[in-house]
Protein backbone atom coordinates (compact mmCIF):
# COMPACT_ATOMS: atom_id res chain seq x y z
CA UNK A 1 0.00 0.00 0.00
CA UNK A 2 1.23 3.49 -0.81
CA UNK A 3 1.48 6.26 1.73
CA UNK A 4 -1.88 7.12 3.26
CA UNK A 5 -2.93 10.75 3.42
CA UNK A 6 -5.57 11.79 5.95
CA UNK A 7 -7.88 14.59 4.88
CA UNK A 8 -11.37 15.89 5.45
CA UNK A 9 -13.93 14.21 3.26
CA UNK A 10 -15.50 16.07 0.36
CA UNK A 11 -18.88 15.34 -1.23
CA UNK A 12 -17.23 13.25 -3.97
CA UNK A 13 -16.02 10.84 -1.23
CA UNK A 14 -19.52 10.06 0.01
CA UNK A 15 -20.13 6.94 -2.14
CA UNK A 16 -16.78 5.44 -1.05
CA UNK A 17 -17.51 6.24 2.61
CA UNK A 18 -20.94 4.57 2.38
CA UNK A 19 -19.32 1.53 0.76
CA UNK A 20 -16.92 1.35 3.73
CA UNK A 21 -19.77 1.59 6.24
CA UNK A 22 -21.74 -1.15 4.48
CA UNK A 23 -18.68 -3.40 3.95
CA UNK A 24 -18.89 -4.81 7.44
CA UNK A 25 -20.83 -7.57 9.18
CA UNK A 26 -22.81 -5.10 11.28
CA UNK A 27 -22.78 -2.30 8.73
CA UNK A 28 -24.60 -4.45 6.18
CA UNK A 29 -27.56 -4.54 8.55
CA UNK A 30 -27.80 -0.77 8.98
CA UNK A 31 -26.23 0.99 6.00
CA UNK A 32 -26.49 0.82 2.24
CA UNK A 33 -23.82 1.86 -0.20
CA UNK A 34 -26.18 4.05 -2.20
CA UNK A 35 -26.26 7.82 -1.72
CA UNK A 36 -29.75 9.12 -0.97
CA UNK A 37 -31.22 12.33 0.47
CA UNK A 38 -30.75 11.14 4.07
CA UNK A 39 -27.03 10.51 3.58
CA UNK A 40 -26.68 13.81 1.68
CA UNK A 41 -28.24 15.70 4.62
CA UNK A 42 -26.09 13.88 7.18
CA UNK A 43 -22.93 14.63 5.19
CA UNK A 44 -23.89 18.32 4.88
CA UNK A 45 -24.66 18.54 8.62
CA UNK A 46 -21.36 16.91 9.61
CA UNK A 47 -19.23 19.03 7.30
CA UNK A 48 -21.01 22.24 8.37
CA UNK A 49 -20.37 21.59 12.07
CA UNK A 50 -16.98 22.97 13.19
CA UNK A 51 -16.80 20.37 15.99
CA UNK A 52 -17.06 17.48 13.53
CA UNK A 53 -14.59 16.16 11.03
CA UNK A 54 -15.39 13.38 8.61
CA UNK A 55 -11.94 12.08 7.71
CA UNK A 56 -10.81 9.76 4.97
CA UNK A 57 -7.57 7.91 4.46
CA UNK A 58 -6.52 8.06 0.84
CA UNK A 59 -3.90 5.95 -0.94
CA UNK A 60 -3.16 6.14 -4.66
CA UNK A 61 -6.16 8.44 -5.10
CA UNK A 62 -8.61 5.97 -3.53
CA UNK A 63 -10.46 6.16 -0.22
CA UNK A 64 -9.22 3.24 1.88
CA UNK A 65 -10.49 4.26 5.31
CA UNK A 66 -12.76 6.68 7.13
CA UNK A 67 -13.67 7.91 10.60
CA UNK A 68 -15.70 10.67 12.17
CA UNK A 69 -14.12 12.86 14.83
CA UNK A 70 -16.33 14.91 17.14
CA UNK A 71 -14.90 17.34 19.67
CA UNK A 72 -17.11 17.53 22.77
CA UNK A 73 -16.75 20.27 25.37
CA UNK A 74 -17.52 19.25 28.93
CA UNK A 75 -17.39 20.35 32.53
CA UNK A 76 -16.13 17.01 33.83
CA UNK A 77 -12.41 16.36 34.19
CA UNK A 78 -11.91 20.02 35.00
CA UNK A 79 -13.54 21.27 31.82
CA UNK A 80 -11.61 18.95 29.52
CA UNK A 81 -12.68 18.65 25.94
CA UNK A 82 -12.85 15.11 24.62
CA UNK A 83 -12.61 13.57 21.19
CA UNK A 84 -15.25 11.03 20.22
CA UNK A 85 -14.14 8.70 17.41
CA UNK A 86 -16.91 6.97 15.47
CA UNK A 87 -17.46 5.04 12.25
CA UNK A 88 -13.88 3.81 11.93
CA UNK A 89 -13.63 1.65 8.83
CA UNK A 90 -10.82 0.24 6.73
CA UNK A 91 -11.54 -1.08 3.26
CA UNK A 92 -11.68 -4.89 3.39
CA UNK A 93 -8.78 -5.41 0.97
CA UNK A 94 -6.59 -3.14 3.13
CA UNK A 95 -7.28 -4.73 6.53
CA UNK A 96 -4.41 -6.26 8.48
CA UNK A 97 -1.81 -3.89 7.01
CA UNK A 98 -1.63 -1.36 9.84
CA UNK A 99 -3.96 1.25 8.34
CA UNK A 100 -6.35 1.15 11.31
CA UNK A 101 -3.44 1.76 13.70
CA UNK A 102 -2.23 4.61 11.50
CA UNK A 103 -5.71 6.16 11.46
CA UNK A 104 -6.20 5.90 15.21
CA UNK A 105 -2.70 7.19 15.97
CA UNK A 106 -3.39 10.16 13.71
CA UNK A 107 -6.74 10.80 15.47
CA UNK A 108 -5.10 10.62 18.91
CA UNK A 109 -2.44 13.08 17.75
CA UNK A 110 -5.19 15.42 16.54
CA UNK A 111 -6.86 15.21 19.97
CA UNK A 112 -3.58 16.14 21.67
CA UNK A 113 -3.03 19.07 19.31
CA UNK A 114 -6.61 20.20 19.96
CA UNK A 115 -5.96 20.13 23.72
CA UNK A 116 -8.33 17.28 24.50
CA UNK A 117 -7.98 15.48 27.80
CA UNK A 118 -9.59 12.25 26.61
CA UNK A 119 -10.29 10.20 23.48
CA UNK A 120 -13.34 7.98 23.64
CA UNK A 121 -15.15 5.58 21.35
CA UNK A 122 -17.73 2.87 21.39
CA UNK A 123 -17.41 -0.51 19.75
CA UNK A 124 -20.09 -3.15 19.45
CA UNK A 125 -19.78 -5.96 22.01
CA UNK A 126 -19.59 -8.52 19.19
CA UNK A 127 -16.44 -6.95 17.70
CA UNK A 128 -13.85 -8.92 19.66
CA UNK A 129 -11.04 -8.18 17.19
CA UNK A 130 -11.79 -4.47 17.47
CA UNK A 131 -11.67 -4.69 21.27
CA UNK A 132 -8.19 -6.24 21.12
CA UNK A 133 -7.14 -3.62 18.60
CA UNK A 134 -8.24 -0.68 20.76
CA UNK A 135 -6.78 -2.21 23.93
CA UNK A 136 -3.50 -2.57 22.03
CA UNK A 137 -3.62 1.18 21.38
CA UNK A 138 -3.99 1.86 25.11
CA UNK A 139 -7.76 2.25 25.34
CA UNK A 140 -9.35 0.89 28.51
CA UNK A 141 -12.83 -0.62 28.65
CA UNK A 142 -13.65 1.54 31.67
CA UNK A 143 -17.34 2.18 31.02
CA UNK A 144 -20.41 0.26 29.90
CA UNK A 145 -21.95 1.98 26.87
CA UNK A 146 -25.66 1.97 26.20
CA UNK A 147 -27.72 3.00 23.19
CA UNK A 148 -31.42 3.43 22.56
CA UNK A 149 -32.45 3.05 18.92
CA UNK A 150 -35.21 5.43 17.90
Amino acid sequence: MSEVIFREAVRADLPAILDLLADDVLGRTRDVGEVDATYEKAFADITADPRNQLMVGEADGEVVGCMQLTYIPGLGRHGAERLLVEAVRVRSDQRGRGLGRQMMTWAIDQARQHGCGLVQLTTDKSRHDAHRFYIGLGFVASHEGMKLSL
